[in-house]
């Protein structure tokens, strides 16, 4: 038998290593909570014997002795207090503590039953918090166990019973479409079994999902934004979308904002572009009120903003958002999404900045993208509209409106080219028991 720990920050890439270690019939016999990350026993050939003894967690046992305790002699306590009663709000008050609204009549205790204190909730009975830390950590660890194991389950199951279907999978997981969307696209062609009409209806179905804005947001006019985190693309973009209607409409009617008080450089680049374009730029410092300096420019048709990408945790972010969600702005916030960033970073950036209310989405870099999958999975995810596509440094020819199937068509034309691997099949299959609808194949 052949015993090893792994390490790894969380319970997926424990078990990937387990895999990739020591195969897919390794046992896993143990698993703690380390500093930073996971630690998880595997063993090959593990054989459990029957005589081993279990080794009882005393403290956990203990604790759920003195729970179940509490559980009996509130429920007593709660029966006799109920004896005689019809009132349902009483009983609701006694066991619960709550106050009666105004709608409820109250009843008085008599001098027969005297009033006693109402019994404290189970959930505030004074367990060891450190005992709730371990149990969650274990709940959360067996979770992940079986959302791994289930996963590669299913999905070794559906190469054997429908190796049709499998196939369209791992076609879409050379795309790098995330597996929720890979499952929704899938049951919206079961009834098609020729393999090349299953595809072609299936990339058909994919452009429909993609949305665009019906007007153009330079053409609607107004203030816009863009938002998002450094190193995306947001004052190249800006710069292609101020000459593209200065080209188209002239220089009269249109005016730059930076937020961007942080970066070095950043503000010296917009003065640049205004002497370039001839076209005038507003420095908004950090804590100034951004309705006050819009103010004087609310008869130009079209405002666009620069703002400065920070971290999710910096508290001027926050400041930054709320100033452009402020009720008196009536911001379109667009999210400038780079196409050669991982998933993680383009969920992380949706999550961060969606406080401030987006009206859809503009990728950039596709150019030097290996994958367009992953940003198209988030755009549809969470209903983004893809406004503008960038793909490359040109100022503005490389600036363009989306075409839903033309963007699919490229999304296929740079996908991997090699076959995903088992495992990495494996995790999308995870992903999806992970998602709330479970459903696969």
């Amino acid at each position: 038998m052949q015993v090893k720990r792994f390490f790894a920050a969380d319970m997926r890439q424990a078990m990937k290593l387990v895999r990739d270690e020591l195969g897919a019939d390794a046992a896993i016999i143990g698993n703690r909570r380390i500093a930073g990350g996971v630690e998880l026993t595997a063993a090959l050939d593990y054989k459990l014997s029957a005589l081993a003894p279990r080794v009882p967690n005393m403290e956990l046992e203990d604790e759920l002795r003195k729970t179940q305790s509490r559980i009996a002699t509130a429920q007593a306590e709660l029966s006799l207090r109920g004896e005689g009663e019809s009132d349902k709000t009483t009983n609701r008050q006694l066991f619960a503590g709550l106050p009666l609204t105004a709608a409820e009549p109250l009843i008085e205790p008599t001098l027969a039953e005297p009033r006693r204190p109402a019994p404290a909730p189970v959930a505030a009975a004074g367990l060891d918090p450190r005992a709730f830390d371990s149990m969650r950590f274990e709940l959360n660890s067996l979770r992940e166990l079986m959302e791994v194991q289930l996963g590669s389950l299913a999905w070794n199951q559906l190469q054997g019973s429908r190796p049709a279907q499998a196939n369209l999978w791992r076609r879409l997981q050379r795309i790098g479409l995330s597996g929720p969307l890979s499952r929704d696209l899938l049951a919206l062609i079961t009834d098609i079994e020729e393999p090349r009409q299953a595809w072609r209806m299936l990339l058909a179905h994919l452009a429909r999902m993609i949305a665009t804005p019906e007007v153009e947001p330079l053409e609607e006019g107004g203030v816009i934004a863009m938002v998002g985190p450094a190193g995306m693309g947001k004052t190249t973009t800006l710069a292609k979308l101020a000459a593209r209607y200065v080209l188209k409409y002239g220089a009269q009617n249109i005016a730059l904002v930076s937020m961007d008080s942080y970066r070095i450089g950043a503000q010296e680049q917009l003065k640049t572009l205004g002497r370039i374009l001839n076209v005038s730029v507003t420095h908004v410092d950090p804590g100034q009120s951004l309705v006050q300096a819009l103010e004087p420019l609310l008869r130009k048709r079209v405002v666009l903003i620069d703002t400065a990408g920070l971290q999710a945790s910096d508290p001027a972010l926050r400041m930054q958002l709320e100033s452009l969600a402020g009720r008196g702005i009536k911001s379109k916030n667009y999210l400038v999404l780079a196409t050669t960033s991982q998933k993680q970073v383009l969920t992380a950036a949706y999550h961060s900045y969606k406080r401030c209310g987006l009206a859809g989405c503009i990728l950039t870099k596709l150019d030097e993208t290996a994958s367009l999958g992953e940003v198209l999975s988030l755009a549809i995810s969470h209903e983004l509209p893809v406004a503008y596509l960038t793909d490359g440094p040109r100022i503005p020819d490389d600036l363009h409106l989306p075409r839903r199937h033309q963007l699919v068509s490229r999304a296929v034309s740079v996908q991997m080219q090699e076959e995903p691997s088992e495992e990495a099949m494996a995790d999308m299959f995870a992903d999806i028991y992970h998602s709330p609808t479970k459903q696969v194949g």
